[in-house]
């Protein structure tokens, strides 16, 4: 079982930035991909980027390319979102996931193993 706690969320004006955080418990927390994902009212959870265990590789939608990264230290069990260039249509509810292994299936919500509760963000014009 793996429990995921997200922090960072809030508004935040055009063009500002924000960094997400997802603190993940248990001890095997480099064998899991770590994923971002989002979800805007009335729309469907979407994937925003990933991360395999041990940070080497990292995937994006191609709607944060440039500007979002994702990052991991395996040392605190944790794994963060820096967003920047943020716009409007960036706000939704962000959720960290999480994934034993590594596929790139991992971008569809169906195929992730465990998510946390989510964290707002409002991005204003």
């Amino acid at each position: 079982q793996v429990q995921l706690v997200e922090s960072g969320g809030g508004l935040v004006q055009a063009g500002g930035s924000l960094r997400l955080s997802c603190a993940a418990s248990g001890r095997t927390f480099s064998s899991f991909t770590m994923g971002w994902f989002r979800q805007a009212p009335g729309k469907e959870r979407e994937f925003v980027a990933h991360i395999s265990g041990s940070g080497g590789s990292t995937d994006y939608a191609d709607s944060v390319k440039g500007r979002f990264t994702i990052s991991r230290d395996n040392a605190k069990n944790t794994v963060y979102l820096q967003m920047n260039s943020l716009k409007p249509e960036d706000t939704a509810a962000y959720y960290c996931a999480a994934t034993r292994g590594y596929s790139g299936s991992y971008i569809y919500p169906k195929n992730v193993g465990y998510w946390g509760q989510g964290t707002q963000v409002t991005v204003s014009s």
